[in-house]
């Protein structure tokens, strides 16, 4: 992987991260620039091990930009309610 790739990534796990946590409001979101772009890489994971588990994408391809929001949306949703059950601390 070349440094280009990394930032594009990194860039685009940010914006997906800021999209979900715009769209997910909520008192104990993850804040500052890191746990936003993790949040958004991880959306982005989550949304291509689904797509790859149910056929949508091929062995090779990654989630695309929709779908990483979508995944960092539900990443964010598990987020919410670890933190309102205890399990992690917001």
């Amino acid at each position: 992987m070349s440094m280009g790739g990394l930032l594009w990534i990194i860039l685009v796990g940010f914006i997906a991260g800021l999209i979900a946590r715009w769209l997910a409001p909520g008192p104990n979101n993850p804040s500052g620039f890191i746990l936003t772009t993790i949040l958004g890489i991880a959306g982005a994971f989550l949304a291509t091990w689904i797509g790859q588990a149910i056929g949508h994408y091929s062995p090779d391809q990654g989630a695309g930009f929709i779908t990483a929001t979508i995944g960092a949306v539900v990443v964010l949703f598990i987020w919410h309610r670890l933190v309102a059950s205890g399990v992690i601390k917001g």
